[in-house]
């Protein structure tokens, strides 16, 4: 363990509070979900009670080395956030600004395609089949005319 307590700790471009469990504190990179941060920090075998810290350079290198390859440690593939990508047919998982990037690109992709989702995706409408009568009109007037007011 390391001598001196972080009170801000960095891991994969983002600033994380050191007063938070580990766990928990991985959480706030974007794509890291709890599940999948207690299975790393399991994986690793950090204590789970550990605030993040407290823990020494070599234990946040070992995490960031997992947030890049998490089957490496033995992480089960039906964890990750992108399976079977249609290019490359792997199993990766994207966090931070990678995530955003794999995502617009899926759009695209499905708008080139003209699947029924890329249709969607270009019209603005809901995607998942939710229901569109009274929700997701994305702050247009709906039956309100709008009328010009004469100057004199």
């Amino acid at each position: 363990m390391s001598s001196e307590f972080k009170h801000i700790v960095r891991v994969s471009g983002k600033d994380l509070g050191g007063m938070k469990k580990v766990a928990v504190a991985l959480t706030d990179i974007k794509g890291m979900g709890y599940n999948l941060a207690n299975s790393i920090v399991n994986a690793l075998k950090i204590d789970s009670r550990t605030r993040l810290g407290n823990l020494s350079d070599k234990q946040i290198f070992e995490i960031q080395e997992c947030l890049k390859d998490p089957t490496k440690v033995g992480i089960p593939f039906f964890m990750l956030n992108h399976r079977k990508d249609p290019e490359t047919g792997t199993n990766t998982h994207y966090i931070g600004s990678d995530l955003d990037l794999a995502m617009k690109t899926e759009i695209e992709r499905e708008k080139t395609l003209l699947s029924w989702r890329g249709v969607r995706h270009s019209f603005g409408l809901k995607v998942r089949g939710q229901h569109t009568r009274t929700t997701g009109r994305k702050g247009r007037a709906v039956g309100v005319k709008k009328v010009e007011i004469q100057q004199k």
